[in-house]
């Protein structure tokens, strides 16, 4: 079985790609794995750009096949911010309560119709000879006005779905097949089994 290092030290993250990449016939190993790779700068303008950069620098550290995703909330009211921000829209890179508190700052006064919002996520898939493929998938709704749930993680207990519940009140598996993440995987999934299969076609 082929082995995919999971660029991401996001547990959170981790568990979702973990459940997400069940019966693609790849052996998943995290980045924990590996605590001699420096961290990767995600200085681009972009999820695309960010991704495949994190992508591209595991598979050349490693040796191996990488996956990396980035991926983040776009507010229409706030201009798309937090976007490739998100992790450390309050300053500090992964607090989310923090992040959570600053958006609805950010958001006070505005009415809930105007509150549209998506989580959007790029996947990259890096091979140890430096090829890339990348998918993509978004998430539809509007911020909440407080916290709700206690699933999931980042912004999802104020990410409101037309259902009226948050991201963070649906059950792991009802998210893992909506999500963004899992929007975006769905198309890396396919990619990732067809690989595979003409790997075993090689040997």
């Amino acid at each position: 079985m082929p082995k995919l290092v999971l660029a991401s030290k996001n547990k959170g993250k981790l568990r979702e790609l973990q459940e997400l990449l069940r019966g693609t016939g790849w052996e998943t190993v995290s980045l924990a794995m590996f605590p001699a790779m420096p961290p990767v700068v995600e200085d681009g303008a972009t999820f695309a750009e960010n991704a495949v950069k994190k992508a591209q620098a595991t598979s050349a550290f490693t040796g191996e096949w990488a996956l990396a995703d980035d991926s983040g909330l776009e507010v229409d009211a706030l201009n798309c911010a937090p976007g490739v921000y998100s992790a450390r829209f309050a300053g500090e890179h992964g607090d989310d309560a923090a992040n959570n508190r600053r958006l609805l700052r950010e958001l006070a006064g505005v009415p809930f119709a105007e509150r549209t919002a998506r989580f959007r996520c790029v996947m990259a898939l890096a091979s140890p000879t430096g090829r890339v493929w990348t998918t993509e998938g978004t998430c539809e709704g509007r911020i909440g006005f407080e916290p709700r749930g206690e699933n999931g993680f980042g912004y999802d207990p104020l990410f409101v779905l037309a259902s009226g519940q948050t991201m963070a009140e649906l059950p792991e598996t009802e998210k893992n097949r909506i999500s963004h993440r899992a929007r975006a995987m769905a198309a890396m999934g396919r990619l990732l089994k067809e690989l595979a299969m003409g790997m075993e076609q090689g040997n």
